[in-house]
C-alpha cells in the first residue's frame, strides 16, 4: 500500500510544481508569499474539516501541546516550501524540483541514524544496498555540477542587459532549492520519526494532517498581513489571476494526505520514492510550459533524477 500511496503523492506534487510555476510572477518580489497565502488557506480549511476524524480529541491544551511536539516538522516544511516558491522566480521547474527532492535521500539516511541510535532499526539494516549509496553519490555530484553550469551561464550573459538575463543570479539562484532540500530533509526525517509506531511521538496520521494544516494556515495569515502592511493594500487571493495558485494549493494538500499515510506505513521506503515526483514535474514542465535547457543542464538534471530513481528502485526491490 505504501507504494501506491507514494505514487499518488508523486502525481499530486508533480502537478503542484507545474501550477506553482504558472502562478509565479518573476517581476513580483512577493509572489512566493501570495502562494503561501493560498496554501495556508487550503490547508487550514482541510484541517478544520478533518478535526472530527482526529485520533485525539482536541482541546485547546492538547492542540497547543501537540502543535509544539510537531513544530520541528511543520516549521521545517513551511520554511522549505516558501523558499521553494521564491526559487521558482529564477530557475526552471526542471532544475528546481530535482535538486529540492534530493531531500528524499538525505532524510532516509537521517531516519536510519535516528532509529539505529534508538535501537529500533530492526530489519532496516537489510534495506540499504549498493544502489542506495550509488544513488546518493550521483545526486550530490549532480547538484554540484548544476551549480557550476549555472555559474557559467551567468558569466556568458554578463554582457546582456539585466532585464534580459534569464540566469542573472547564476549559481546563487541554486541556493533556493538547496536550502529547500536542507529544511525539507529535516521535515521529512522528523515526520518519519514522529509517525513511527515504536519510536514516534504517538501522533496519528490524521493528527499530523490537522496540525500541519493549522500551522500553515497561521503562516498564511502572517504572509497576508505582511503583504497588507508592505503594499498598503489587501491581497485578494480570489482574483481571477490567482487561479493557478489555487490549483497548486489543492494539489499540494492532495499530495500531503497521501504522503502522510505513506510515511506512516514505510518511512524509509516512502521518502526516496516520494522524492521522485520531480520526474513528474520535469515532464509536465517540458510538455506544458515548454521549458528548454542547455545540454549541460539536461545532463545535471538527468543525473539527479537518475540518482533519485536508483534510490526508489532500491527501496522497491527491498520491499
Amino acid at each position: 500500500m505504501w507504494f501506491i500511496l507514494s505514487l499518488a503523492c508523486m502525481l499530486f506534487w508533480g502537478c503542484a510544481d507545474l501550477f506553482y510555476k504558472n502562478g509565479t510572477e518573476e517581476k513580483d518580489r512577493y509572489s512566493h508569499l501570495k502562494i503561501a497565502v493560498w496554501v495556508g488557506l487550503v490547508m487550514g480549511v482541510f484541517a478544520v474539516a478533518l478535526m472530527p476524524f482526529s485520533e485525539t480529541k482536541f482541546s485547546v491544551s492538547a492542540l497547543l501541546t501537540n502543535a509544539v511536539r510537531y513544530s520541528p516538522a511543520s516549521l521545517s516544511y513551511i520554511i522549505s516550501m516558501v523558499i521553494g516558491y521564491a526559487g521558482l522566480r529564477y530557475l526552471e521547474v526542471s532544475i528546481v524540483s530535482p535538486v529540492q527532492n534530493a531531500s528524499g535521500a538525505f532524510s532516509a539516511v537521517a531516519m536510519f541514524a535516528y532509529f539505529s541510535a534508538k535501537g529500533h532499526i530492526g530489519s532496516f539494516f537489510e534495506e540499504f544496498s549498493v544502489l542506495d549509496i550509488v544513488g546518493t553519490a550521483i545526486i550530490v555530484v549532480g547538484v554540484i555540477a548544476l551549480a557550476v553550469v549555472e555559474q557559467r551561464l551567468a558569466s556568458a550573459e554578463s554582457g546582456m542587459a539585466k532585464e534580459d538575463r534569464k540566469y542573472r543570479f547564476g549559481a546563487l539562484a541554486l541556493l533556493f532549492p538547496v536550502l529547500y532540500c536542507i529544511f525539507d530533509t529535516i521535515g521529512t526525517a522528523a515526520d518519519g520519526i514522529i509517525l513511527d509506531e515504536d519510536a514516534g511521538l504517538g501522533l496519528g496520521e490524521m493528527d499530523v494532517l490537522i496540525l500541519y494544516g493549522l500551522t500553515f494556515f497561521v503562516a498564511g495569515i502572517i504572509a497576508w498581513l505582511f503583504l497588507l502592511i508592505k503594499n498598503k493594500k489587501a491581497y485578494n487571493p480570489f482574483a481571477k489571476t490567482e487561479k493557478s495558485k489555487c490549483v497548486a494549493a489543492l494539489c499540494e494538500e492532495g499530495g500531503q494526505i497521501f504522503y502522510v499515510y505513506a510515511m506512516a506505513s514505510k518511512p524509509m521506503l516512502a521518502a526516496p520514492m516520494v522524492a521522485s515526483y520531480c520526474i513528474v514535474s520535469a515532464i509536465l514542465a517540458r510538455i506544458f510550459i515548454k521549458e528548454k535547457l542547455k545540454a549541460g543542464q539536461y545532463a545535471c538534471v538527468a543525473a539527479v533524477i537518475v540518482g533519485i530513481v536508483l534510490l526508489g528502485i532500491s527501496e522497491g526491490l527491498a520491499e
